[in-house]
């Protein structure tokens, strides 16, 4: 094992030792939220700790399996061949376990997340695709037990907002933004002909009002009757909300519930997790990097993923990724190209040094 890491690992068991000593204070019992945090804490450490401990264990072994084997009595050198050699691949496997566990976590992993797809390219048939993008993901969420919370109508609309709540939701599902695009015969298509069109996926963390200060005097709040599928008044008091922030001129607007209230509560919600968004990539920016999450602007040739159904196969471009069961994906059963993505990105992070 390499110094530097070796160190790094002797102080992340220090600080677990530390994290054990504090957890039984009177003053971190009485304080719900530090004590909820160290305990989140350790729990990340004792895993590496572990295996670490195991580590030391196996090379302290090792270094007598090593002696063994050079013994003048046949049988005994035979025996410390075979535990060098056991050894051996369980250090290997232990190492890169190790440094698997050190990968660094994103912080917002753990959170909800709010997503928004849109109709781009390709006119009803898109916005008829983000529909059935919307099923998919309903039904993944359902498979998990994760609640769903509507932001908007999810009929009739070109752009469809919901949360998602749940057990680390959001390190599943943030890989999913992008466009997506769909090649298929329409039920409109009296020809035949392959149509081909897009839906962009927005998938952005939950953020906690802490996380973001909004100044007030930098909203501009409107208020309207709700609209319903094709544009009839379903609500006769002005219960729909519209918040435009003036700084970074995003606006989000929600109707789903009946009070203004409330429909001012969740459009505030998905103003926080836009805004937390709109930073991020100014910081992307900023350091040359490009979004890994990016949106685009819906267009054909940006896309990330591919759903061919004359074909039933679903293909993710950023990995070269390819299943030939399109009617399953579209059923909600997405989690091999997930696993796919998620897998692809711990190996760019291993590769690019812990």
């Amino acid at each position: 094992m390499e110094e530097n890491l070796r160190n790094r690992l002797n102080v992340m068991r220090d600080r677990l030792t530390t994290i054990d000593d504090l957890l039984v204070q009177e003053s971190v019992l009485n304080d719900s939220r530090q004590f909820k945090s160290l305990s989140k804490e350790r729990a990340t450490l004792d895993k590496v700790v572990t295996l670490f401990n195991t580590f030391e264990t196996n090379e302290k072994n090792l270094a007598d399996a090593l002696v063994m084997r050079n013994d003048a009595d046949p049988e005994i050198a035979q025996l410390g061949k075979l535990e060098v050699e056991q050894l051996s691949e369980s250090q290997a496997k232990l190492m890169e376990q190790i440094k698997f566990h050190l990968i660094p976590k994103d912080p917002n992993d753990d959170k909800n997340i709010v997503v928004e797809i849109r109709g781009a390219a390709g006119g009803d048939e898109a916005f008829i695709f983000a529909s059935d993008l919307f099923r998919m993901y309903t039904k993944y969420c359902e498979k998990n037990g994760w609640k769903i919370q509507m932001l908007s109508d999810a009929g009739g609309q070109s752009t469809i907002t919901f949360m998602v709540k749940g057990d680390a939701v959001y390190s599943k599902l943030k890989f999913e933004s992008g466009a997506h695009r769909v090649q298929r015969v329409p039920a409109t298509e009296a020809s035949g002909r392959i149509h081909t069109s897009t839906a962009t996926v927005l998938v952005m963390p939950e953020v906690e009002e802490v996380d973001i200060v909004i100044n007030t005097n930098d909203l501009q709040v409107d208020t309207y009757r709700s609209q319903g599928a094709g544009g009839q008044n379903v609500n006769k008091t002005e219960s729909a909300v519209r918040i435009t922030h003036l700084p970074t001129g995003i606006v989000v607007s929600c109707q789903i519930e009946k009070s203004q209230i409330q429909n001012r509560e969740l459009a505030m919600k998905m103003l926080y997790a836009k805004l937390e968004a709109h930073k991020q990539a100014e910081i992307d920016e900023k350091v040359g990097n490009e979004r890994k999450l990016k949106v685009g602007t819906g267009e054909r040739s940006e896309k990330i993923r591919t759903y061919n159904y004359p074909q039933n196969r679903v293909t993710d471009h950023r990995i070269g990724f390819t299943i030939n069961q399109l009617d399953r994906v579209m059923e909600g059963q997405i989690e091999d190209i997930l696993e796919a993505l998620n897998h692809f990105d711990q190996q760019q992070k291993l590769l690019g040094g812990l």
